[in-house]
């Protein structure tokens, strides 16, 4: 009986180990940090949303931008990125199995900040315009 409860309480460990605290992959995303906000009722965590370019399709037909929902546990990285809004991000982050409540609402947890920059909106060059408006004339 003591094996048996000694097993069953080292592979609970081990399950409640890999499901909520092991990484399970780690990568960089970037786009434009749509907003990051600092809600919940019992657990306060920084959760944000950055739109990346392209578009995908959930159902046949149907057509949407791609997202990413983020968490954010470090409260220097989420205050930098609460005065980055509608800005071009570059975001390192970790992927878990599952979430903690205290960890966020996501599987994904931003750790650091790649780069941020500025979106750059290049208006046409007068030469690129010429031919359209000789021709409208």
């Amino acid at each position: 009986m003591r094996w048996f409860l000694g097993i069953l309480i080292v592979t609970l460990g081990i399950f409640v180990y890999v499901r909520y605290y092991y990484v399970f992959g780690t990568g960089v995303k970037s786009g434009e940090l749509n907003y990051l906000v600092y809600k919940g009722v019992i657990f306060k965590t920084y959760e944000g949303k950055l739109i990346q370019s392209g578009f995908r399709a959930d159902k046949p037909g149907g057509l949407q931008s791609n997202q990413f929902d983020f968490s954010v546990e470090d409260e220097k990285i989420a205050k930098q990125l609460m005065v980055s809004g509608g800005k071009m991000v570059q975001l390192h982050y970790k992927e878990y199995f599952a979430t903690l409540p205290w960890r966020g609402y996501t599987k994904f947890v931003v750790d650091s900040i790649v780069s941020i920059e500025e979106m750059s909106i290049n208006p046409p060059m007068e030469e690129e315009l010429t031919p359209y408006i000789l021709e409208s004339m």
